[in-house]
């Protein structure tokens, strides 16, 4: 079995535990570890640092391609491994410490910090801890379930450890497409033109040489945390539905659509799933996070192919589709991150970004990563990358939070992310806002009267036409435009009576 996943006899000699791999990490390194939300990240050997640190304290800076599962993060954090973290993250305990200042996080676009290592304005990577399907007989690595930033990490690090995950499917290898931009300014066109394009290796191709340890585990990827649709995701993919429906008897779209994106969690997941339910056939996908609602569309005759760079599923999703894995396999496609969330690939396929807010405020401006303006919650991801070079950018969220105590539009949100510039639908449950074309006062009356909870509405339309009174291009009262948030913190609600 061992010698089915490390082809090159040379490399068996490598084989130690988790324990004296980890061994390898000192303090003030920069370590790149594979890993993109929650899939295809190493298991065993930051564990072992985790443990390590607990009475050899050492301290690291951390890349990854995006959150890791299997409480890595929180285990690093609370053995107070992390000195600074990047590009993203996902952890309750993690996300304290960053509030708290004690970890240095930089929240970045997930398609910038490989340029980054490339252009040496961060780095060099000492350690690529990466996990793998298999090595071939050349020494070259087969990712597992994500690519993410790991191809990148392996080839611009000092050295590399390797996790040979047994129960990753060996039928993953030949799936994956690891193409590296050429160095700037000669740099030429990434050659992707279609969702299915492949321009690259099914392996990462490394000096064999710079593998400097592997370490054999035998653990699934921890399963997402999407949870069920409910009425109000099933609303938004309605309302969603019906708008391309109106773009297709209008002549921008067929329905084939546009390739789609969507972002992590359970609202985006559910509203693509809600697309097994209209017209629409033939769909492509090219995305980041190959969630539930990827296979949903297969099994549904719905989906022809779909590109990413992880497949992040539930338990149950994960079960069926590993077990029956050649029948998607023809289909699929995963990618460097930077390449999947490439602003010129984007923008040249077409993409249909489908991405979740925070907060938006009455213009369009959305908040995706701070609670009140100064609380991190994961970060940005890949959102930015598709909002501003998507063919349509739309953002999703409901339109209370906290039962109905706050919500998720405002006058003015305290922190933007994706400018009113970058933004051209919000949906909620209660309806969808077409933004396309409007002035800044044609936005406000869109989203107040289509997407504002009606609890909310009135109370919004007032801020809006007071603020009008007053005049300017973008109207605002700014004795009051944060107040709404200001009275929350105060009393725990928007609400004033």
């Amino acid at each position: 079995m061992i010698a089915d996943r490390i082809r090159r006899p040379a490399l068996l000699d490598k084989i130690v535990s988790a324990e004296e791999a980890a061994a390898l990490i000192k303090d003030g390194m920069i370590i790149g570890m594979s890993g993109f939300t929650r899939a295809g990240d190493a298991k065993a050997v930051p564990i072992a640092m985790a443990a390590r640190a607990h009475t050899e304290p050492f301290k690291i800076t951390l890349i990854t391609g995006a959150s890791l599962g299997h409480d890595v993060d929180r285990m690093l954090t609370e053995a107070k491994v992390l000195a600074r973290r990047m590009p993203f993250q996902a952890d309750r305990t993690l996300r304290a410490a960053i509030n708290r200042g004690e970890v240095m996080f930089i929240d970045q676009h997930l398609s910038e910090t490989v340029e980054h290592l490339r252009s040496n304005q961060l780095g060099p990577i000492d350690y690529a801890i990466v996990e793998a399907a298999a090595i071939t007989e050349e020494g070259n690595i087969v990712p597992s379930t994500s690519v993410g930033n790991s191809a990148s990490f392996a080839v611009l690090a000092k050295k590399i450890i390797v996790e040979i995950n047994l129960s990753q499917p060996a039928e993953l290898e030949g799936l994956h497409d690891i193409y590296f931009p050429g160095k700037r300014p000669t740099r030429v066109p990434i050659p992707v033109v279609t969702c299915d394009s492949r321009v690259g290796f099914p392996f990462v191709p490394i000096d064999p040489e710079k593998i400097a340890a592997i370490v054999v585990t035998d653990e699934k990827d921890s399963a997402s945390t999407i949870e069920p649709q409910d009425a109000d995701t099933s609303a938004i993919a309605s309302h969603l539905i019906r708008f391309f429906e109106d773009e297709v008897e209008k002549g921008r779209l067929d329905l084939t659509l546009q390739p789609l994106q969507a972002g992590i969690g359970t609202i985006a997941n559910s509203v693509l799933t809600g697309l097994a339910d209209g017209p629409f056939h033939h769909l492509r996908m090219y995305s980041e996070v190959l969630q539930d609602s990827t296979f949903d569309l297969f099994d549904a005759g719905k989906l022809a192919f779909a590109s990413g760079s992880s497949i992040t599923l539930s338990t149950a999703c994960a079960d069926r589709v590993f077990a029956d894995f050649h029948k998607y396999k023809e289909h699929l496609v995963l990618r460097p991150q930077e390449i999947s969330n490439h602003p010129e690939v984007i923008r040249r396929l077409g993409v249909i970004g489908i991405n979740t807010a925070l907060e938006l405020d009455i213009y369009g401006n959305v908040n995706s990563t701070h609670v009140n303006g100064t609380h991190m919650m994961n970060g940005i991801g890949g959102s930015g990358d598709f909002a501003r070079n998507a063919f349509l950018s739309i953002f999703v969220t409901k339109s209370l939070a906290k039962d109905g105590k706050l919500s998720s539009i405002v006058p003015m949100v305290p922190h933007v992310d994706h400018t009113e510039h970058d933004v051209d639908i919000i949906v909620t449950e209660n309806g969808l806002a077409d933004l396309r074309e409007l002035a800044p006062r044609e936005r406000a009356r869109e989203i107040i009267q289509n997407c504002v909870h009606p609890s909310f509405r009135e109370a919004l339309m007032s801020y809006f036409e007071r603020a009008c009174a007053r005049g300017g291009h973008t109207p605002h009262l700014l004795e009051e435009a944060l107040s709404w948030h200001i009275h929350a913190q105060a009393t725990g609600t928007m609400h004033k009576s």
